[in-house]
């Protein structure tokens, strides 16, 4: 197995990293890297097809850029910002470059995560209009498990309307 089939979690990467930050990163690093290979050469229009009446893959590159800097956000103790509520409201707005929304606020949102410090992870932190309680750590988590299910999302719809494609074609 070459290097770059390798998982980042298994490179050997961010060894002096706090583990949970470390797991985070690990799965920023491959959600960006899924991305750019399952969904990268999509055309815009391919980009913007919601098949079957699944959300396009550039809504869930929109949503995941987004969602990343909300929950970041609220890891940061900070409410959130009218402009964040705005972008929030117009995911499913077709922007020029889904793609490269998503990979700065990956590098983004790693740099955020850098900050963090293990005395922190307990703290409390309030999600949402309903202020729902939850952790620190709980929220850095989920930054990951919530990116790798978007982009889970993301490629399964790639995989279908490029599929949907091939069949128009022949």
């Amino acid at each position: 197995m070459t290097e770059a089939k390798v998982e980042p979690w298994l490179r050997g990467t961010h060894t002096d990293v706090e583990p949970i930050i470390r797991a985070v990163l690990h799965a920023l690093e491959l959600a960006e890297e899924d991305v750019v290979r399952w969904c990268g050469s999509l055309e815009a229009e391919a980009r913007e097809t919601a098949p079957l009446g699944l959300p396009s893959v550039g809504f869930q590159m929109r949503h995941l850029a987004r969602s990343l800097d909300r929950l970041m956000t609220y890891a940061e103790g900070a409410p959130l910002s009218e402009a964040q509520l705005v972008a929030l409201r117009e995911e499913a707005v077709a922007t020029a470059n889904p793609l490269q929304e998503f990979e700065v606020a990956i590098s983004r949102t790693k740099e955020r995560l850098l900050r963090f410090r293990p005395e922190q992870f307990g703290e409390l932190r309030h999600v949402g209009r309903s202020m729902l309680p939850v952790t620190v750590a709980g929220l850095l988590v989920h930054v990951a498990d919530h990116t790798q299910r978007h982009v889970g999302q993301a490629i399964t719809t790639a995989k279908v309307v490029l599929a949907l494609h091939e069949a128009e074609s022949s």
